[in-house]
């Protein structure tokens, strides 16, 4: 459904654009493939498989230069490596697939909006492509288009806390990654056979897998870990929120030894530091090309939201939180001054509109 909104999305830039013939053929066909290199889940268990086989999502040239998909392209004349390239952003055309104002998040943030019931995602993708233009071979939005620029930001701004990283959407993509981890170190499932599957197929591997049945159980039946920190960016140390994957398990392997639990049942997780892509999206003023962090002063506002919406958080199975919150609190240096975890997640994350 989204890879076809995203071509449809692609269609009417093109036309917009006035570009015909292949090179209209090749993006099109960019546009209708650009997740097929996508893990199960999307991107929950993506870095898992980076970590195994060094490939991002977009790294499709594999992927399209075997089997049918391959096959199919250069039946119609199409080289599966141009189409690749285009998928990951290459070339004039390739930022209309991946780029800061590229037709992708045009069709995701409408559609999550209106799949998970929230009125936030909403933007006038309809003008954004009808604004977009070509200078220089830079894509940008024409002249007078600053608040369409910010449309974007604000609807990712209104997103994050409510959809993308609302805590039980973290607990789940916590849970998830845990039980790839297990899946590929227990199992005969390889990262690439995992790159290959669908939802369905890694969720029977989860359940058909002793090591990893548990976690299976606990997503089909919502019997999720919950909340033992949620800690605002100010309460936690530098080298915790920069620390890598190897140095986070060995934070967990920490906290369970003196909370007395099993490790698996310590997921500690730090989100990268607050970033917005769309902020560097180009658009003209007064004739000139400018990025939009340069140009608008919502951005710096947008930005200081993103700071004091972060959260590390810390999850456990229900009857072990306040064990593990305590130990996490004295394990990764929390500042939170002796506060129970219980009063760090009532200080309030803007979650609602109105709370924004």
């Amino acid at each position: 459904e989204h890879s076809l909104g995203v071509y449809h999305l692609a269609c009417e830039a093109l036309d917009h654009l006035n570009i015909q013939g292949k090179r209209a053929e090749r993006v099109r066909a960019a546009a209708i493939l650009h997740d097929v290199g996508h893990a199960p889940y999307s991107h929950t268990i993506e870095e898992v498989i980076h970590r195994h086989t060094g490939k991002y999502h977009d790294d499709v040239h594999e992927i399209l230069a075997e089997g049918q998909v391959g096959d199919v392209l250069r039946d119609h004349g199409y080289s599966p490596g141009t189409i690749a390239d285009l998928i990951a952003g290459e070339g004039k055309l390739g930022q209309l697939v991946a780029g800061e104002l590229d037709v992708d998040r045009m069709d995701y943030l409408v559609r999550d909006a209106h799949h998970t019931g929230v009125p936030y995602g909403t933007i006038d993708h309809a003008r954004l492509v009808r604004e977009l233009t070509l200078v220089d071979d830079e894509l940008v939005l024409a002249e007078g288009n600053v608040p369409t620029a910010e449309s974007l930001l604000l609807a990712r701004a209104l997103m994050n806390p409510t959809v993308y990283n609302h805590h039980v959407t973290r607990i789940c993509r916590g849970i998830l990654q845990r039980a790839s981890e297990r899946l590929l170190t227990e199992s005969d499932v390889t990262a690439e056979e995992l790159r290959r599957m669908d939802d369905h197929d890694f969720f029977a591997a989860l359940r058909a897998t002793p090591e990893t049945a548990e976690f299976a159980r606990r997503l089909s039946d919502r019997d999720l870990y919950k909340r033992a920190v949620w800690a605002e960016m100010e309460d936690v140390p530098d080298d915790v929120i920069d620390a890598d994957h190897e140095i986070l398990r060995e934070f967990e392997d920490d906290i369970a030894a003196e909370a007395e639990v099993e490790p698996s049942e310590v997921i500690v997780n730090v989100l990268d530091r607050p970033s917005m892509t769309e902020s560097e999206s180009r658009v003209v003023v007064n004739g000139e090309i400018r990025r939009l962090d340069q140009q608008s002063a919502l951005v710096a506002a947008l930005q200081h939201v993103q700071r004091e919406q972060w959260r590390l958080g810390v999850y456990a199975p229900a009857e072990a939180t306040d064990a593990v919150g305590h130990a996490a609190e004295r394990v990764l240096g929390l500042e939170t001054d002796g506060a129970l975890v219980n009063e760090i997640r009532t200080r309030g994350t803007p979650t609602t509109l109105d709370q924004f």
